[in-house]
């Protein structure tokens, strides 16, 4: 760390807290922030990612004593202050192509690369990423990136994959339930070993189509087939849902063809929230009615023959 950097950046400031901090407090403090400007809570803000390092450099140098004072008295003698200290360096390079061979695609970041993954694991918020950002502390080894495709059953479930290297050793990868298409899971420690220990592995997952249920955020959605009938009349209808459920879902009179209807709690659900399923209604017309049928849709037509459907098409289509 030069002199300089620690003389323009106030690392109290950054962290919210007065020069006589305690210990607990800076802690504290950095644990809030931290949670806040997370990487994985926040990808691809890199306006984030830079406060995250900001954080993360400050709470290095003030959570540790001795450079802690270091700090306080370089801060205190001013800019013509010199100060001598080796910086955290990048761990060594190279990507999973290396190990995995045609199994995984994609290279992984170099050392100092500054890329993240969008994963669930804040495992490494409370200690061991100050290193890679400086302050003294040996780094971590270099992220390494693969790529996996689940089911999208298993996307919303949950699931667990097992990535095998070339020398046969099995990788397994916990999937959360509710990751999303293109998101990132972080594997703690199971990246390139640097002088302060690995750094991790970012898999980033593909989910397969589903031939009834849509995705939609967290919301999934589904077309049901009713009747002319139960959409005129009114019917309650069992559906499935996407946890393998059989919900009953009541179709009001009257419902025209793409009608939404909504169903609470039955989309995707995460430990905190959870999205509804939307119920499409599509009217289906049979193609072969039998002649006591077809006399029925006519009485229907005679009976109905002062309704238009289009009434006031033309006004609509005006310009």
């Amino acid at each position: 760390m030069a002199s300089q950097d620690w003389v323009e950046k106030d690392f109290y400031a950054i962290l919210g807290v007065s020069k006589d901090a305690s210990e607990e407090e800076i802690k504290k403090a950095y644990r809030k922030l931290a949670r806040k400007y997370h990487p994985d809570k926040n990808p691809g803000d890199e306006a984030a990612e830079q406060k995250f390092k900001d954080v993360s450099e400050a709470n290095t140098v003030l959570s540790d004593p001795e450079q802690r004072e270091q700090y306080d008295a370089i801060r205190a003698m001013g800019s013509g202050a010199r100060f001598s200290g080796s910086p955290g360096a990048g761990g060594g390079s190279g990507g999973f192509e290396d190990l995995f061979g045609n199994l995984f695609g994609g290279g992984a970041p170099g050392p100092g690369d500054g890329r993240f993954g969008g994963g669930p694991d804040f495992a490494d918020l409370f200690g061991g990423m100050g290193g890679r950002f400086g302050g003294g502390a040996p780094a971590k080894g270099a992220d390494r990136t693969a790529k996996t495709t689940i089911s999208f059953s298993g996307a919303v479930r949950g699931t667990t994959v097992g990535l095998r290297e070339q020398n046969g050793t099995v990788i397994d990868v916990r999937i959360p339930a509710g990751v999303k298409d293109g998101q990132k899971v972080r594997v703690k420690g199971k990246g390139q070993q640097g002088p302060g220990g690995p750094g991790d592995l970012l898999v980033e997952v593909s989910i397969s189509s589903h031939r009834f249920f849509e995705r939609d955020g967290d919301d999934i959605r589904i077309h049901l087939p009713v009747s002319f009938d139960e959409a005129a009349l009114g019917a309650t209808v069992e559906v499935p849902t996407v946890h393998g459920e059989k919900v009953r879902i009541k179709v009001p009179a009257g419902s025209s063809s793409g009608k939404v209807l909504r169903l609470k709690g039955h989309g995707i659900r995460r430990k905190n929230s959870q999205g509804d399923m939307l119920v499409v209604v599509d009217v289906q017309v049979p193609q072969d009615l039998p002649e006591e049928a077809l006399e029925a849709v006519r009485a229907y037509a005679e009976a109905t023959r002062s309704i238009d459907p289009r009434a006031g098409l033309e006004e609509k289509a005006a310009v």
